[in-house]
């Protein structure tokens, strides 16, 4: 089993930053795509940046250069770097990790490739 873990959500200005990071841990073999999505009240879940194993990013629209998503391979760690923040950023940020994971076996062990979430970390732009 692998879990995501995410931290450093929070209440800031409009205008400031944050940072929000996401940590994988478990029978990792490997971890390939990485990103962040969010969720707004009443809103559909929406993509706001990925990031490949070898740091090729794309990022939605309305945070282009303002976003900054990178991931740290030696710690499995994917994190987003939030400047300019807006009220409508507003939301529940969720990491997803594309994993190759070890699966223990009677008699040996075998990989699975599987899509693993972590639980969400609030942001919230408000003065």
């Amino acid at each position: 089993q692998v879990q995501l873990v995410e931290s450093g959500g929070g209440l800031v200005q409009p205008g400031g930053s944050l940072r929000v990071s996401c940590a994988a841990s478990g029978s990792i073999f490997s971890i390939n795509d990485m990103g962040w999505h969010r969720q707004a009240s009443g809103k559909q879940r929406e993509l706001v940046a990925a990031i490949t194993r070898g740091g090729s990013t794309n990022y939605a629209n309305s945070v282009k250069g303002r976003f900054t998503i990178s991931r740290d391979n030696i710690k499995n760690t994917v994190y987003l770097q939030m400047n300019s923040l807006k009220p409508e950023d507003t939301a529940v940020y969720s990491c997803n990790a594309d994993v190759t994971e070890v699966l223990l076996q009677v008699g040996g062990q075998s990989l699975r490739r599987r899509n693993y979430w972590g639980q969400g970390t609030q942001v919230t732009v408000s003065s």
